[in-house]
């Protein structure tokens, strides 16, 4: 089919090897994401990632396509800055359930900002169309660039949130979704998976001992076999998503096992 472009409907849409739910989960896309639409087989479409390119297969049903022009969201948006915020179908928290629940890095399309009249609510357009309200407290309106400093404080937000393979959202990342969503807050897109991250020909390779908070550290039997990455925070220490020990994310040390045999790279990348 001719590429085109859709928007995720679903708050967290897992992105498959294959056509098949059954195949492995390769990455996920977010609600109200514009992703590109380069296949279709049988009931399942083909689609790329904004910011990284990164392929995969889901179905049909789970995004809507984009006419001619058509932009999602458009004019003014507010991202979720929560690790999990509720639309509500009017601003109120008791007369219904929550619409949709989202998850961090969410943006949304605004329709009325009443917080200028002292209301904490903002009436926003979901990309299927509705409308609802959620509260000026778990959004903002522009994202900034943080600094190192300011990312290794978010990365704490994040302590304990389960390991998930393929996972890049605050329901649950894998290592290198968590460290990818970490630099782009400062900037930056980093390649997807670790080993294509560790090989990046925009980051700089250095050695352990000159490691700095917010350098990114790689491990693996080889550098060319890397399969783990983590996000160095300092006093020897680094945060990362893994399922050694308990499935969460977690703050370790590199002079720990196994990750002291294991360091293969040590990277830091430019804001």
């Amino acid at each position: 089919m001719a590429e085109t472009r859709a928007v995720v409907l679903q708050p967290v849409l897992d992105m498959y090897s294959k056509p098949s739910a059954d195949a492995d989960v390769v990455s996920q896309a977010l609600y109200g994401m514009t992703v590109q639409v380069t296949a279709e087989q049988e009931g399942w479409i083909s689609i790329t990632t904004p910011g990284d390119d990164y392929a995969g297969w889901i179905e049909r049903g789970s995004v809507r396509l984009l006419k001619d022009g058509e932009t999602y969201p458009a004019g003014r948006s507010v991202t979720v800055q929560a690790l999990l915020a509720h639309v509500y179908r009017e601003p109120s928290v008791t007369k219904h359930r929550p619409l949709i629940s989202l998850p961090f890095e969410t943006r949304l399309e605004v329709v009325a900002d009443q917080t200028a009249r002292g209301d904490r609510w903002i009436q926003v357009r979901l990309p299927d169309g509705r409308t609802g309200s959620i509260q000026n407290g778990d959004v903002v309106e522009a994202p900034k660039t943080l600094e190192i400093p300011e990312i290794i404080e978010l990365a704490h937000r994040f302590l304990g949130r389960p390991y998930t393979w393929g996972g890049r959202s605050s329901a649950g990342y894998d290592c290198s979704g968590f460290v990818q969503m970490l630099v782009r807050r400062g900037g930056v897109d980093l390649p997807r998976d670790a080993k294509p991250q560790a090989l990046w020909e925009k980051v700089a390779t250095i050695e352990r001992k000159d490691l700095r908070p917010g350098d990114l550290v790689y491990f693996g039997p080889s550098v060319q076999k890397i399969n783990h990455t983590g996000f160095y925070v300092g006093h020897g220490e680094f945060i990362h998503s893994t399922t050694n020990t308990h499935p969460v994310i977690q703050i370790s040390k590199l002079d720990d096992q196994p990750w002291t045999k294991l360091l293969v790279a040590c990277r830091r990348w430019k804001q």
